[in-house]
């Protein structure tokens, strides 16, 4: 969900309230720029693990690392 400041501005309180009972982030746009994200401290029950909420973002990352402390084969059933 999308809102711009003067939105959230007031009606933060049901925001808040909504983001906590449904565990979806809200992004807050100010001239159609975010400048914040209200995310729940927690997700609920049954939330996804975070590289599958990264991608559900549309996002992408990379990961790099010289040495890894986790076997192949772990990593990979970790997929």
């Amino acid at each position: 969900m999308d809102i711009s400041v003067t939105d959230f501005k007031a009606q933060c309180l049901d925001l808040i309230r909504k983001v906590e009972e449904s565990g979806k982030a809200i992004t807050i746009r100010r001239h159609g720029q975010i400048v914040a994200r209200l995310e729940p401290a927690c997700g609920p029950a049954g939330a996804g693990k975070p590289w599958e909420e990264l991608r559900a973002l549309g996002g992408s990352a990379r990961l790099a690392a010289d040495e890894s402390v986790i076997a192949d084969e772990d990593f990979e059933a970790l997929r």
